[in-house]
């Protein structure tokens, strides 16, 4: 399975970075390393497998944002909040039945606050994200712990954190 086949499409306009990790903390380190990166307004879309480390990385995106709390899978009810250097909305469309219950939930005035949004399974929600935002697609070796990590952006914003990925 090619990990561009797993979620969102990738447009031409996009700056696009491809990173392999081998352990854990590696994956833990390029997260933390995107949440110091990370401003007032930024949508970061997680598109991988069950098991894939999607929550892994936010949980390190979380602690590069400064963010002092435990970070847990918004399962139930679809986003958490947190306080950091930025607030931090952390949503996870795993459990989603509809797209009609993330409209109940205005999860537009999230993408627009002055928090940072963060999309887990933001494949579900596709064709209500911003056309400039973060891609990142994870797909997990089944063999070992390595991870192969596409991260796409369109943007200038985008690109900015995608040149300071690849230093």
């Amino acid at each position: 399975m090619g990990i561009i086949s797993i979620g969102l499409s990738i447009r031409k306009d996009e700056i696009m970075i491809d990173i392999i990790t081998h352990s854990s903390k590696e994956t833990q380190d390029l997260g933390y390393r995107l949440g110091t990166l990370l401003k007032e307004g930024d949508i970061v879309c997680l598109v991988g497998d069950l098991g894939a480390g999607k929550t892994t990385l936010t949980q390190s995106i979380a602690k590069g944002l400064g963010v002092e709390d435990y970070v847990t899978s918004p399962t139930f009810t679809l986003i958490n909040e947190y306080s950091g250097r930025h607030m931090l909305y952390h949503f996870d469309l795993y459990r989603l039945n509809s797209v009609d219950e993330i409209y109940d939930l205005g999860y537009e005035e999230y993408f627009f606050s002055q928090g940072v949004c963060v999309i887990e399974w933001a494949d579900i929600l596709q064709e209500n994200l911003p056309l400039e935002r973060l891609n990142i697609f994870i797909e997990r070796d089944k063999e070992d712990h390595d991870r192969k990590i596409l991260i796409s952006g369109a943007g200038n914003r985008y690109r900015e954190i995608i040149e300071e990925l690849k230093k």
